[in-house]
């Protein structure tokens, strides 16, 4: 029983759960809600799409990303992950802005209320943060990405 476990324990930590997937981003902003947070995210989208120059994809079940890139893990295991992207929550949006918000303090200083983590911005009403600073930090980030994955596809699948 432990060889058992040990196979798929092995198996299950190098393969990602988060994958890029053939579903509607339409049909899955559709059912977020409250309306509002729908509306903030459908902004959002609209800014990601301009920064990126990429199409949104549905990742997973709830995730919106834009573009791809490919890194290993530790254990020597590739994976595929957007550049940049978001999921609508119920409690708030939550903006992917990788590889890492740290560099962006003064940015994030002047963005206004929102909770941060080592690569996500959580912001409850868009309207209570600088827009214009928000797309600040998704772009810098967006340009982050392209310097160290330079010849990674951004076109997705």
């Amino acid at each position: 029983m432990a060889i058992i476990w040990r196979l798929w324990y092995s198996r299950g930590m190098s393969e990602m759960k988060t994958v890029e997937t053939d579903q509607s981003v339409t049909a899955y902003l559709a059912g977020v809600e409250p309306p509002g947070r729908r509306a903030d995210a459908e902004t959002v989208i609209g800014w990601m799409t301009e920064i990126s120059g990429m199409t949104p994809r549905l990742w997973g079940d709830s995730l919106i990303g834009f573009g791809a890139y490919s890194y290993t893990r530790a254990d020597g295991s590739r994976h595929r992950f957007f550049r940049t992207g978001l999921a609508a929550r119920k409690s708030a949006l939550s903006i992917h802005v990788l590889p890492a918000l740290a560099p962006h303090r003064a940015l994030l200083e002047a963005l206004g209320p929102h909770r941060a983590t080592v690569s996500c911005l959580y912001v409850t009403r868009l309207a209570r943060v600088d827009g214009a600073v928000l797309r600040k930090i998704i772009a810098a980030g967006w340009a982050e990405m392209a310097e160290r994955y330079p010849d990674d596809t951004v076109g997705g699948r």
